[in-house]
């Protein structure tokens, strides 16, 4: 078969193709670890970062590549998690442009759309690292255009691209030595050539008609029905939240403010976040009459999708508030753990966004708890090295004011941060070089199960040993998880300098257990003052600060 150009309904397709056989690959995606952690979520990621620009198809549209291609990029982007996420919603915001003002695109407008794909994904990366999805994207996407001959068809360029992606992956292994040492390939770039090699699957008709159904969010299923019954009263209303499409039959899209609709919800409820794209407006508000929230929005469009939530089954949404308070900045952070998190409310966080390791927040959800809890100044800790990114994206694109992101790569650089920012202080940008540094001054350290067997820096690994992880390295392992711990305590250098060691237990750590490492850390640094938490957190049995 030879496609001279594709059209909207062609590129649907195919970017159905893509994420389909994405998904299939899931959990080997997530498995591709340097490290032998159970956390690993790239594939999870990519995922639910295209889903954000799928769930913007109409499955009946005639347009255009060029105007599909606008809607996917922007869903891509607000759907965007992870750092490799984010990256690949840049490099279809790249393609984006490429195709802009296009009805139909050839092999050629395809390769060069590719080719700003390449310029914008390396741009929205401080310090890009090759070997990475960076890497097989820009020398799959070089390869293509460099290769291409006159006349060639768009199956053509697929095919050029999906192989050189497949040696470009390979070679990510003598780009990262670190990748070879432990077996794997860069998952991120193995997430690409998926997606590339879905969407030519799905060109050349390999995959037929392809049909993508959007898992439900786990999270939103865990609800206990029994917590409102037939003599519940009804206090904290509903989460409303819904997409409306603005329908020139009902107003002049280009010419509808957003604030019309936010006045007439401002009556009925609170905690109101409203924005326009283009002539879709998302709208989310806290109110006993969801119902007239709806009747108003019909008054200038058509709902695309609606979600009606009782808040009184519990906080369904995905952050912790709480009281708004009345001072010149906002503190939000990202944490997980039910004992992390109330730690952090009362240690003076404003807004919690729940997510962490396999469970990286979204761009739109950033953007969501900028405009819901808005103050002249934010100041955001992400606590994840793949979280920082999504929240930079969202930074740059919030414009109700300034936010602040303090480089917290862990729950417990959060937690150093957190105990230097107080209320009251009005010298912003000294309050945010105060918590970077304690931040930094922070030795932090997590101690999980290795799920494989490996070797890395020379260390022997057996799947179910413990090991522990510090900045960036694996320092200690043993067949008990206290005696993993405390073996990493051990390898502080200049202890004695430290006055603080702060311990979080798990979910899978009872009170016994509990008990015991507290008793030992004690007996073993009597100097030292100890605290330990019931953090509540999935995956790692310890977390420890030392300050």
């Amino acid at each position: 078969m030879s496609t001279e150009f594709i059209d909207g309904k062609a590129l649907r397709k195919m970017l159905l193709g893509g994420v389909k056989n994405l998904a299939e690959s899931e959990s080997v995606i997530n498995d591709l670890n340097v490290f032998p952690v159970p956390d690993g979520d790239t594939g999870t990621n990519m995922i639910k970062t295209f889903e954000g620009g799928i769930m913007q198809l109409a499955s009946d549209s005639d347009e255009g590549v060029g105007a599909l291609m606008e809607r996917f990029a922007r869903g891509i982007l607000l759907g965007a998690r992870g750092n490799s996420g984010v990256i690949l919603s840049q490099i279809f915001a790249g393609i984006k442009e490429g195709l802009s003002g296009l009805s139909t695109a050839g092999a050629r407008e395809l390769a060069s759309a590719y080719v700003m794909g390449i310029k914008r994904s390396y741009s929205a990366v401080a310090n890009p690292t090759e070997g990475t999805i960076l890497t097989v994207f820009r020398e799959s996407a070089e390869y293509a255009l460099k290769n291409l001959k006159d006349g060639d068809c768009v199956e053509d360029f697929f095919e050029l691209h999906t192989k050189e992606a497949v040696r470009s992956l390979e070679r990510t292994q003598d780009t990262l030595p670190v990748l070879k040492e432990a077996g794997v390939v860069d998952s991120g770039g193995a997430g690409y050539l998926k997606i590339a090699e879905g969407m030519y699957r799905a060109l050349t008709g390999e995959i037929d008609a392809p049909s993508y159904e959007i898992k439900k969010d786990e999270k939103s299923a865990e609800i206990d029905f029994d917590r409102f019954k037939s003599d519940t009263p009804m206090n904290r209303g509903y989460c409303t939240e819904f997409l409306l499409r603005l329908t020139r039959a009902k107003c002049s899209p280009e010419d509808f403010e957003v604030s019309s609709l936010v006045s007439e919800l401002e009556k009925i409820g609170d905690s109101i976040v409203a924005y326009k794209e283009g002539d879709i407006v998302k709208i989310h508000v806290h109110t006993k009459e969801p119902n007239t929230a709806l009747g108003h929005a019909l008054n200038w469009g058509e709902f695309l999708t609606v979600k009606i939530e009782n808040m009184e089954l519990g906080h369904s949404e995905t952050e912790r508030v709480k009281s708004k308070p009345k001072r010149k900045f906002s503190t939000l952070t990202v944490a997980t753990g039910e004992g992390i998190c109330s730690l952090f409310i009362d240690m003076g966080a404003d807004f919690i966004i729940s997510g962490g390791q396999t469970d990286n927040p979204s761009t739109e959800e950033f953007l969501n708890a900028f405009e819901r809890y808005s103050a002249e100044d934010i100041l955001v800790l992400p606590n994840n090295k793949n979280v920082m990114l999504a929240a930079s994206t969202a930074a740059e694109m919030y414009e109700g004011g300034r936010v602040h992101i303090i480089p917290t790569h862990t729950l417990m650089e959060g937690y150093g941060a957190l105990s230097v920012i107080t209320a009251g202080i009005e010298d912003i940008d000294a309050l945010v070089e105060s918590a970077t540094r304690a931040a930094k001054s922070i030795i932090g350290a997590e101690v999980t199960r290795a799920v494989r067997d490996v070797t890395i820096g020379g260390r022997k690994i057996e799947k179910g040993d413990y090991i522990t992880i510090s900045g960036g390295e694996i320092c200690s392992v043993a067949k008990d998880r206290d005696e993993a711990l405390l073996t990493m305590l051990e390898g502080v250098e200049d202890m004695d300098d430290y006055e603080i060691i702060t311990l979080f237990v798990g979910e899978d750590v009872d009170d016994e257990a509990r008990v015991e490492i507290t008793d030992k850390i004690e007996d073993r640094y009597p100097e030292h003052e100890v605290v330990v938490y019931k953090g509540g957190q999935a995956l790692y049995d310890y977390l420890i600060a030392i300050e």
